[in-house]
């Protein structure tokens, strides 16, 4: 379902359609009542008929809603207006990482602080209990005025807080959480190995696919390829980068 600028959805106005993707279309709107820009992410129909789908898609909400850091996307409400299923978050005035990558390889020191600010977010969900389990180039916003902002929860595993008191430096290699043998969720590029084979995932599968990503901003490639997900698999459980 397409919207045109003008289109009303409650108290929003959408404005333009600035994304799509898998679970839907991404809209800058127009919040009439506390006249501030946002972005609606419209979940389709035939998605949100899909009980597997739907789940994921208010997970995103509730997860990212959960957590409070400068480096994660802020959510504002999930709500379902006239049959249409939406999130309203806040909305980032910048591009995705792997627009930037378009435009050529970046410098060291924008990888090391693109890649401090995403560790900093990460550090944040972990010690709340939450894994993301799909951090790639797409999922990073990068702000004009220099803050990086971590998207789409959708895939997110929620385990137990870790206690306040045993939040540390090191926060971000505890294990928090067990999922489903045999479930595979992610990317296949940025997968850690343990995910790639639908094993239990911990905090430690976040921190491999920022490590892939890091890789990729200073080689200006990802370090396994393949002409297929199979062959990707392969060369992450059995090759050197």
């Amino acid at each position: 379902m397409s919207l045109t600028a003008g289109t009303r959805l409650g108290r929003y106005e959408i404005r333009s359609k600035i994304g799509e993707g898998g679970m839907g279309e991404v809209y800058l709107a127009q919040d009439t009542k506390l006249d501030r820009k946002v972005a609606l992410k419209i979940l389709p129909a035939e998605v949100a008929a899909h009980p597997d789908r739907m789940k994921r898609f208010v997970q995103e909400a509730k997860t990212a809603s959960a957590l409070n850091h400068p480096g994660i996307i802020t959510i504002y409400e999930i709500e379902q207006i006239d049959s249409v299923n939406l999130i309203a978050t806040e909305f980032i005035d910048g591009e995705t990482l792997r627009e930037r990558l378009r435009s050529g390889p970046p410098k060291l020191g924008e990888v090391l602080d693109v890649a401090a600010q995403i560790a900093s977010a990460l550090a944040a969900a972990h010690a709340a209990g939450i894994i993301h389990r799909d951090i790639k180039p797409e999922n990073i916003m990068l702000r004009r005025d220099g803050i990086v902002k971590v998207l789409d929860f959708g895939l997110a595993k929620l385990g137990e807080r870790l206690p306040t008191d045993s939040v540390d430096t090191e926060a971000a290699t505890k294990g928090l959480v067990q999922t489903e043998p045999g479930v595979v969720m992610g990317t296949v590029a940025y997968m850690s190995p343990e995910q790639a084979r639908g094993l239990a995932v911990d905090a430690r599968t976040d921190i491999f696919s920022v490590g892939v990503l890091i890789y990729e901003l200073v080689a200006g490639q990802a370090p396994f390829g393949g002409a297929t997900k199979s062959d990707l698999i392969v060369a992450l459980l059995e090759r050197d980068p």
